[in-house]
């Protein structure tokens, strides 16, 4: 039966599998304490399970692709960070008097190649949201992401970073501190950097706060992550006044990786456990590990002015378009 805790996260979409994932586990106690063989019965069951995850899993909207990528057992970055390296050593501080905790990010080895890593981080619960401000940098942690970004240039090491954020902060103290200003250079002064970045989506992806640390040679995505220019309940205030709208606006908004591969934005989308990344989060880490590795074999081939003008030339033919005569 689902733990109090698990059913205090399920999502609605996934409640018909958590009751049968439940009536399996009361028959399977029932019939332990009773000394009679269901296992037939359980066999059954389980197939009606695993048929229905795969159905649930196969149809998901746009919509509940943004429920899963805010799933609050998703993994982080940090987790991500933990599983995926051999050495990790954070880093702290933009050298100007703020260490963000909404965007992490250090030294460390993957595979045995010395990189440096930085991601946002959102919290587990209220008071760690609270303290990750719910994953929304401010001007400071785009300032410490790109002072780790220079240190990987100067010594020579690849950029892996983590997208997963819902936008930057847009308080007014981070309009006081030069959010716009801080994000706007990001985006300049990664377009210069001689090593290989590679942009990985693991969660939500949401306007210029994920964009200050998404400018890179690849792109990947994880299968059930988003990326859009605003969130589809920012959207739906805007275009039509009602938030509840929601659901339409994530259909028009085009934020699913398989979206964003057929618009030519996307490099790679990186295959999730049925159920999300939350279901198995170290199979979903293999996966992660595995892209980020094969695509730095690839980059690493090219010389640094080459990486420079393709990752120019992938921006550049973002929006491109073609009109067709009536």
């Amino acid at each position: 039966m689902a733990t109090p805790e698990r059913r205090t996260f399920l999502l609605d979409f996934e409640k018909p599998l958590a009751e049968l994932e439940g009536r399996i586990q009361q028959i399977r106690e029932l019939a332990e304490e009773n000394g009679v063989d269901v296992s037939e019965e359980i066999r059954q069951l389980e197939a009606r399970a695993n048929q229905l995850r795969q159905e649930i899993f196969s149809t998901l909207t746009p919509y509940q692709r943004l429920q899963l990528a805010r799933h609050p057992r998703r993994p982080s970055t940090l987790d991500y960070i933990q599983a995926i390296t051999d050495e990790w050593m954070e880093l702290h501080g933009d050298r100007g008097g703020y260490d963000d905790p909404a965007l992490v990010g250090g030294m460390a080895r993957i595979g045995g190649i010395p990189a440096v890593i930085l991601g946002h981080q959102k919290g587990r619960d209220t008071k760690d949201n609270v303290t990750r401000n719910f994953g929304m940098a401010s001007p400071g942690g785009y300032r410490k992401a790109m002072r780790l970004m220079d240190h990987a240039n100067r010594f020579g090491m690849p950029i892996f970073t983590f997208i997963d954020t819902p936008g930057a902060w847009a308080g007014v103290e981070a309009e006081h501190q030069g959010q716009g200003e801080a994000i706007a250079y990001n985006l300049r002064e990664m377009f210069r950097l001689d090593v290989p970045i590679i942009s990985t989506v693991i969660g939500e992806g949401g306007s210029g706060g994920a964009l200050g640390i998404g400018v890179g040679d690849r792109l990947l995505m994880f299968e059930h992550a988003v990326y859009t220019v605003a969130t589809p309940e920012a959207c739906a205030a805007i275009l039509w006044k009602d938030a509840s709208k929601a659901p339409r606006a994530a259909e028009a908004l085009k934020i699913t990786s398989w979206d964003l591969k057929n618009l030519g934005i996307l490099d790679e989308i990186l295959p999730e456990p049925l159920g999300g990344a939350h279901s198995n989060p170290l199979k979903a880490a293999e996966s992660l590990k595995e892209a980020l590795l094969n695509n730095l074999d690839e980059l690493s081939t090219l010389t640094s002015q080459q990486r420079r003008e393709l990752r120019y030339q992938k921006f550049r033919q973002i929006g491109v378009f073609a009109e067709v005569p009536a």
